[in-house]
């Protein structure tokens, strides 16, 4: 079992930035890839960044190529999405994700558990 809490959404003005944390329960945490997601009202959830095991691998949805930065500590069970340049088009809720293997990827049924989700708001 992992147990997924995210923290540090929040409201933003547009080009202004975001960090957002994963706190990971479990000792399963450093052997799986992590992933974020997000879902904008009305549109279904989509793969945001990803990132393997040893932090070796990480893969972003063209959207956010060059804008978000996911990071690990594997020693603090914590996953973390750096988002700088932040549009409008960004606000959501953002879901951290842990998947079943080592290497992920941006696909949901790769992602066996799920945080509860935070808000981020981008305002134009």
């Amino acid at each position: 079992q992992v147990q997924l809490v995210e923290s540090g959404g929040g409201l933003v003005q547009a080009g202004g930035s975001l960090r957002l944390s994963c706190a990971a329960s479990g000792r399963t945490f450093s052997s799986r890839a992590m992933g974020w997601f997000r879902q904008a009202p009305g549109k279904e959830r989509e793969g945001v960044a990803g990132i393997s095991w040893s932090a070796a691998t990480t893969f972003y949805d063209d959207s956010v190529k060059g804008r978000f930065t996911i990071s690990r500590d594997n020693a603090k069970n914590t996953v973390y999405l750096q988002m700088n340049s932040l549009k409008p088009e960004d606000t959501a809720i953002y879901y951290c994700a842990a998947a079943r293997g080592r290497w992920g990827s941006l696909i949901r049924g790769e992602y066996d558990y799920w945080g509860q989700g935070t808000q981020v708001t981008v305002s134009s």
